[in-house]
């Protein structure tokens, strides 16, 4: 298997990425929005900006954990005929185009055993998707997909909230491959005004249970921002502020920019933590 695929390929944009004392940015677009030829074109746009690992959204008609704006996008891709095979077909033509990062499909547990969780598993590692990120399935429920990732070498990213018990976490950590995504507030994704405050307390906790990369997301918005949870975590995710740049007739430009800026704001790192590890402090 090339070392270029999978959680191999993830783990080691984290670790260049941790040898140069800077985070990952991971940019989300929810695949078929607006049209299935236009989400390509806004995938491409978001790694010209600078995304170092490229979140892609599987549409799903009940998205739980997903605020307005990327719902919008999910039922606006649906209404285009976006279903999972299409998502694969596009998956592997954004490979074709663009071999230089690893993706990650973000969608839903339901539309996964339709498909077959096998067929699933063995089809995106033939699109040349490198893991999933399954919002609505539990560790306690994943083993036998644990088990057809490990098999096609694809990583198993399982998301971690603020209210989550010690040992649960600990659980949590464990089991995930490639990343953990820590979600920085309770709640569904969305563009916020601010980061919550007790954010670095919160990765800090994750960090005494984990040695394996962090990756924050959840209402982050603004460079900013960015460049404050850069100073916390080993990656940086951003969906719905991408997303809403979508929508415009200039929206692969205005992605490519947007994701620049971040990626600009995450280089310099100048808006430091109010709490928690001291800046260049990533292990």
């Amino acid at each position: 298997m090339s070392e270029r695929h999978g959680v191999r390929w993830i783990d080691d944009v984290f670790r260049v990425a941790r040898s140069a004392d800077r985070a990952v940015l991971i940019p989300y677009v929810t695949l078929g929005y607006p049209t299935p030829e236009r989400s390509l074109a806004l995938a491409d746009a978001a790694i010209a900006g600078g995304a170092d690992i490229l979140e892609l959204g599987v549409p799903f008609s009940d998205p739980l954990a997903d605020g307005r704006v990327i719902q919008g996008a999910t039922q606006g891709a649906l209404a285009q005929g976006t279903t999972v095979r299409v998502c694969l077909e596009l998956a592997a033509r954004l490979r074709t185009q663009r071999p230089e990062v690893p993706f990650l499909f973000m969608g839903y547990l339901n539309p996964i055993l339709a498909f077959g969780e096998a067929a699933f598993c063995q089809a995106c590692r033939g699109a040349g998707v490198d893991g999933l990120i399954v919002p609505d399935l539990p560790p306690e429920e994943g083993g036998a997909i644990e088990e057809l990732c490990r098999q096609e070498g694809l990583a198993l990213v399982y998301l971690l909230a603020p209210n989550t018990p010690p040992e649960r976490m600990r659980l949590i950590c464990q089991r995930s491959r490639g990343y953990v995504y820590v979600v920085s507030v309770t709640g569904t994704t969305g563009a916020r005004d601010s980061l919550p405050t007790d954010l670095a307390d919160f990765v800090s906790r994750v960090r005494g249970v984990t040695d394996k990369p962090i990756a924050v997301g959840f209402g982050i918005s603004k460079p900013e921002q960015a460049a404050a949870v850069a100073q916390l975590a080993d990656g940086v995710i951003v969906g719905s502020a991408v997303v809403r740049r979508c929508e415009s007739e200039t929206g692969p430009s205005d992605v490519e920019r947007f994701v620049a800026d971040l990626r600009a704001a995450m280089a310099r790192g100048d808006s430091p933590p109010t709490q928690g590890p001291e800046p260049g402090s990533r292990v």
